[in-house]
């Protein structure tokens, strides 16, 4: 009996070693992971700093000047603004798409307008009218060669804004379109 129950403690433990082996295993790509997380953080935090430095004084005027290096017939030249209520990174983050969009708008837009006029007469009263107006601007472009060449916050008016600069040589031609959309018939 007792060697059996020897036999059965042995065979646990040797189970028992198993088990644990793969988990040590898991427990060193754990640390790979916790050391990939300390440099990713280190490289953010380093990003950070070098976003403060250009904070400074120097920093914010090399920006400007490189804003107005860019000559008007060389360069299209967007500008866009951020609302800091979303916090400073969103803030950054739509005001460089609002200065793309902007860049966009110069090379090509759609603009597309809808008018509904409506007359309402009711019996024994004055005939009503109502005119809605919609107008819609479509903007769809591939940017190449686009470049944030300056970033500010403003604290006081809770705002962020970025211009962007685009090299005119990187327009594309613009195609023919194939068929003309129809006009739409005016419903009354």
């Amino acid at each position: 009996m007792r060697s059996r129950r020897s036999q059965l403690i042995v065979a646990l433990i040797a189970a028992g070693c198993s088990v644990l082996l793969p988990l040590h295993s898991l427990a060193a790509d754990s640390g790979d992971v916790r050391i990939h997380a300390e440099q990713s953080f280190d490289q953010l935090k380093q990003h950070t700093g070098q976003k403060d430095s250009s904070k400074a004084p120097a920093g914010l005027r090399h920006t400007v000047e490189d804003r107005n290096s860019y000559s008007p017939d060389q360069y299209l030249v967007g500008k866009g603004q951020g609302d800091m209520t979303k916090g400073q990174i969103v803030c950054q983050r739509v005001s460089e798409l609002s200065a793309r969009t902007d860049l966009a708008k110069q090379i090509r837009i759609l603009v597309k307008e809808h008018m509904v006029d409506r007359a309402r007469e009711r019996t024994g009263r004055e005939p009503e009218q109502d005119i809605e107006l919609t107008r819609e601007e479509i903007v769809q472009e591939y940017l190449q060669g686009v470049k944030i060449v300056d970033r500010q916050i403003d604290e006081k008016n809770k705002t962020c804004s970025a211009t962007a600069v685009m090299p005119k040589s990187q327009i594309q031609p613009n195609p023919a379109p194939d068929r003309l959309e129809p006009t739409p018939a005016f419903i009354r």
